[in-house]
């Protein structure tokens, strides 16, 4: 029976808005992470079946399918095919899941899967800026509804009780745990070091290293005057990209590459999409049923900080150990590049089981219009 396993896998730093990756387009910052896999594990371009990669803004600079585009900036043969994918948030966790899916299936041998976004180039939201991107029938069937994360973030902390002051406490957390990681050198082997203007930029650059609860509770909130939510304890728009490459076990030997995890489940689900930020929950407990795991089993989960509320209301539900959640800290730390977030936590994933020495991790995400990806992998070194 066929296998899809993960033999490398590298990710840019994470660039703050307007930051130091604001200045590269988003093929050619895709493009790094391609060549990069190439120069570590000698694996001929020529020899990928197809590039997978996640974007979730595809107008301006994204638009003209990216992959296709990052394929060619790269260098790479022209026969090599490109294919961008939008799953909103878990974008790049779907390139990966679709990639394994192909693999598994005997449709691709070798694969790259990924994904980038350059929010400082492309705002969020510029592709709505004209028509009505759900439509009559999605709006007559929730009231005329307008479908809002923040809004979504502000309802789970209802739900479930967040204070403030929890959600605050929650956010410095992840500062702290991320400049423990980066203090660490925990990210230094899977990330691509990037020269700018004689300076080489090798670290998430939204960390602030200063931030406590104490500095949120000046921060006013940002989508009801009297709500919880704030930019504080949301992620962070950012810019970066990350890529992995996937095989069969039996192909890796092949080309005598000792892959670092297999493919073990996955699982996509739907909740409330007025809420919309709960699928992580379904999602879980479908993935777990599916790879014949509990919950204690995993010794290392990302579940995507796109509000302080998503991780938290998770944790109430699945009764996961919080000590080994987003223990390298998150995107409220360091910041959430769309349709490349996926494939980043899942490196971020990768070096805590290795680090660790940890058999299962699980990674999931929160997602526009209500959905969610969890995923989990098996350590093989």
């Amino acid at each position: 029976m066929r296998d899809a396993v993960i033999v490398d896998a590298v990710r840019t730093p994470i660039g703050k808005r307007n930051g130091a990756l604001s200045r590269i387009h988003a093929a050619d910052l895709s493009a790094l992470t391609l060549n990069a896999l190439v120069a570590r594990t000698g694996v001929s371009p020529s020899s990928v079946d197809d590039v997978v990669w996640g974007c979730v803004t595809q107008v301006g600079d994204q638009s003209s399918n990216v992959a296709r585009s990052a394929v060619l900036a790269a260098g790479w043969p022209e026969h090599v095919p490109g294919v961008t994918i939008n799953r909103a948030c878990g974008s790049g966790q779907q390139a990966v899941d679709s990639a394994a899916h192909a693999v598994l299936a005997g449709q691709y041998d070798l694969v790259v899967a990924g994904g980038v976004e350059t929010m400082s180039r492309v705002p969020l939201g510029a592709a709505r800026t004209t028509g009505q991107p759900y439509g009559p029938g999605v709006s007559a069937r929730y009231g005329g509804f307008e479908f809002n994360q923040g809004i979504g973030a502000e309802l789970i902390a209802e739900r479930w009780g967040f204070s403030r002051g929890r959600l605050d406490e929650f956010a410095a957390g992840s500062h702290a745990r991320a400049a423990a990681a980066i203090d660490g050198g925990i990210f230094d082997d899977h990330l691509v070091r990037i020269d700018l203007d004689g300076t080489t930029f090798t670290a998430d650059e939204g960390l602030r290293r200063s931030t406590s609860p104490e500095t949120l509770a000046a921060l006013k909130p940002s989508f009801t005057p009297d709500g919880v939510i704030h930019a504080g304890n949301a992620s962070q728009i950012s810019d970066g990209a990350a890529a992995l490459l996937m095989t069969t076990a039996e192909r890796a030997a092949e080309l005598g590459l000792t892959p670092i995890a297999r493919y073990h489940s996955g699982a996509v689900s739907g909740a409330d999409p007025i809420t919309m930020l709960t699928g992580p929950i379904p999602a879980t407990e479908k993935v777990l049923r599916r790879a014949g795991l509990s919950i204690d089993d995993i010794g290392v989960f990302e579940v995507n900080e796109a509000f302080a509320p998503v991780p938290l209301a998770w944790l109430a539900e699945t009764g996961a150990d919080p000590d080994r959640v987003n223990p390298l800290g998150g995107a409220i730390a360091v910041g959430h590049p769309l349709g490349g977030s996926g494939a980043i936590l899942m490196t971020r994933l990768l070096a805590r089981m290795r680090q660790r020495d940890l058999r299962y991790g699980l990674q999931t995400m929160c997602e526009g219009g209500g959905t969610a990806n969890a995923t989990i992998i098996e350590r093989l070194r």
